[in-house]
Order: C-alpha cells, then sequence, then structure tokens
C-alpha cells in the first residue's frame, strides 16, 4: 500500500504520525510519501520539502509568500501525480491541502482524504458544499462535525482528537521540575505564544506587559515559557525586551528532553495564557486552568469578524458546550483584561475542571487510539462497495 500525505504546520504532523502509525499496524506492508514535520519523518517518510514552509495563517500573511507557496503547490500536485498512491491524506492546512486536492482531482481520479474537517461551523460554512467535488472522505476530530459534511454529500467519519492519547506528566515530574528550576511553591504562569512566527510577533507583545502586571500584583510568581521549534529563536528575541523573564524552555538546547520538560511545566502550572488552537486542548488534557488570547493582522481580523458565526473559537468551550475558557480575540487582546482574567482563574481554578473533563471524553478519552481510528477510517472508505 503506498500513501501520499501532507501536513503543513506541526498539529497536521503530530496527526500524520498518529495515521502513519496506526497504518503500520493495520497494514505492515505500506510505504509513505509526502510533505511533513520530524515527527511524520520518524515515522518513517522523507517530506518532499521543509514543512515549515507552508506554517502561514491569514489573507495579509499570505499574500506576500504567494509566489512561493504556489510554486511549493504546483511541486506538490505533480509529485502525487507521478506517485499515484492508493491514497491522498491531505491534513488540515486547507488554504494549500485543499488547493492541492483540486489540481490533483482535476488530472485524475485519485482517492483523496482530508483529515480535520474544515470549521464550517464557525465561518464559511459554503466550504464544506465546495469539499463535495474535491475530495472523498473527511475525518473529523469532533463529533460535532459529520453532520455539517454529510449534509453536503461527504463521507465525514469522527475518529477522535490524539491529545487524549498523549502522555501526561506525574505529580512527582511536576515536583522534580519546579525543583530543578528553582520555582518552590511559587504561583506559575505558562505561556504559549504559539508556533508561528506571525503569532508570536503579535501575542509577545501582550504577554509581556501581562506578566509584568501578574507579578506587581502577586510578587512571588514565577512564569515559564515552551517555545515551539519553529519560532524559538523569535521568542527569545521578544522576552530580551520584558520587564519581567520568563523560564524560557528552548527545545534547541534541550534536544530530546524538551516534550517531557514541557509536560512537566504543563502539569506544574497553575493557569495558562496560550494562544487560540489546539494548544487548548493540551492544556484540558493536562487539567491547567487557562486564559486564551489571539490577534491577527489587521485586514484578516476584519474579514473573520464579519464571516464569524459561533460566540466562541476556544476548542475546549466548542466540545464541552461551556464558556468556562476566557478568551481575549482581536481588538480585545489587550494585557489590562486578559490579567485581570488570569488573576480569577488562579483565584478559582476548579471553575474549568469540569468542562475540561468532559471535552476529553467526548474527545475520546478511553477509546481506541484516534490514529488507529483514523486508520481504519481510510482503509474502510478504500475498500469497494
Amino acid at each position: 500500500m503506498r500513501v501520499f500525505l501532507i501536513a503543513g504546520e506541526p498539529s497536521g504532523d503530530a496527526l500524520g504520525r498518529a495515521l502513519m502509525a496506526g497504518l503500520k499496524e493495520l497494514v505492515p506492508e505500506v510505504a509513505f510519501q509526502g510533505v511533513g514535520g520530524p515527527l511524520m519523518e520518524g515515522e518513517g517518510m522523507t517530506s518532499l520539502f521543509p514543512m515549515d514552509e507552508l506554517s502561514v495563517m491569514g489573507l495579509a500573511e499570505i499574500l506576500p509568500r504567494y509566489p512561493a507557496l504556489k510554486r511549493r503547490l504546483n511541486q506538490t500536485i505533480a509529485a502525487v501525480l507521478e506517485a499515484k498512491p492508493d491514497v491522498l491524506v491531505t491534513i488540515d492546512s486547507p488554504d494549500f491541502c485543499l488547493r492541492v486536492a483540486k489540481g490533483v482531482k482535476a488530472a485524475s481520479d485519485q482517492r483523496i482524504v482530508h483529515y480535520v474537517a474544515p470549521t464550517v461551523w464557525a465561518w464559511r460554512p459554503k466550504r464544506a458544499g465546495k469539499m463535495a467535488g474535491l475530495v472523498d472522505q473527511v475525518l473529523a476530530l469532533f463529533p460535532f462535525e459529520p453532520p455539517y459534511l454529510e449534509r453536503a454529500g461527504v463521507r465525514c467519519d469522527f475518529v477522535g482528537h490524539p491529545v487524549v492519547t498523549e502522555p501526561q506528566a506525574t505529580e512527582a515530574e511536576a515536583a522534580a521540575f519546579r525543583l530543578a528550576h528553582g520555582l518552590g511553591d511559587a504561583p506559575l504562569l505558562l505561556l504559549l505564544p504559539g508556533s508561528r512566527r506571525g503569532e508570536v510577533s503579535r501575542l509577545a507583545p501582550v504577554m509581556g506587559p501581562v506578566l509584568a502586571r501578574m507579578t506587581a500584583d502577586r510578587p512571588g510568581l514565577r512564569a515559564v515559557l515552551p517555545a515551539a521549534r519553529s519560532v524559538a529563536g523569535l521568542v527569545q528575541e521578544a522576552v530580551e525586551g520584558w520587564a519581567v523573564k520568563p523560564l524560557v524552555l528552548d527545545p534547541r538546547e534541550l534536544g530530546a528532553g524538551f516534550a517531557a520538560a514541557k509536560r512537566a511545566a504543563f502539569r506544574a502550572a497553575d493557569a495558562a495564557l496560550a494562544a487560540s488552537g489546539t494548544v487548548s486542548l493540551e492544556l484540558a488534557a493536562a487539567e491547567t486552568p487557562m486564559v486564551i488570547a489571539y490577534d491577527m493582522h489587521w485586514l484578516t481580523r476584519a474579514v473573520m469578524r464579519r464571516m464569524l458565526l459561533t460566540d466562541t473559537v476556544t476548542l475546549v468551550n466548542l466540545v464541552a458546550g461551556s464558556r468556562t475558557v476566557p478568551e481575549f480575540l482581536g481588538a480585545a487582546c489587550r494585557p489590562e483584561p486578559i490579567a485581570a482574567a488570569l488573576s480569577q482563574v488562579l483565584d478559582a481554578p476548579d471553575g474549568q475542571r469540569a468542562a475540561m473533563r468532559l471535552c476529553m471524553e467526548r474527545l475520546g478519552r478511553g477509546a481506541e487510539p484516534p490514529g488507529l481510528r483514523a486508520a481504519r477510517a481510510v482503509l474502510d472508505g478504500m475498500a469497494p462497495d
């Protein structure tokens, strides 16, 4: 069996790794090609080009890089058509992946599976109908998504979210982390400014003042910032200008020990300030109370504001059907209200935990691993009627 996979950002790389592991368990003689990051390469795929070239988000952010992205798009379409795999699996990154799907479908009858349903429940609902002619099957991370795609005539399988299978640090590991970094029993704030350069560029100038305000109100408070490898240098530069410096966990320095240190930091933290996205689910899995902040280019912000269909974008809120996680988006992403919300979370941390547990249950905690479920769904979709 030959499978061509495309992932364009770290969260997609993690999904791709889990799917590849599931396929290898079910079909030992499987071979992989495509575009992915270090996790997918660890499962046996050599990436066609560096995945981080695709890690760009937002209309205003994409425009300057369009020529380079267009070249990579054409290169990827040509590689799929030449490979003629049994199935093409595109993973998230819809602006790139669905363009690949369109180009491949225009030139072949290639079977295409898209992993991660488009957020038609949040904005641009007409995308569900457009997908009907581009992909044969969608794998959904969230249980509320299949009806949206099925109404448009696209097969959609809920396979769960891999966050429910990720290892969590123990209390002993969290205590060891605090001891190793001289944190004692101080209140600990976790800072997570994102994995894209644009996210860090916009959130770091907000997070620095938030930390300064928090430490002024709580003199013993400490902060830790696990940096994504793709933006570690930018993070280090950003915190140099902060009045109060956090402990930065740099994957370039920690190497193989970074993942364990990050898990321990999640468990040791009393609260987190995080960019919107999958990281909110990671925090929920660790039962770390959070506040979500996000900003974007003014043009992207204006377009999103007009098209958004929900009153929250935080995944924990959406999956649990609650609004317990405060979020500060766009113009609301300012230090003063964020610091106030974090203080409330630190004073009453248990308010979010019931919603976090319900979220994990609904995403498949305790069931068959999502990567294996996704592999079964792909194979079932390939089976003759």
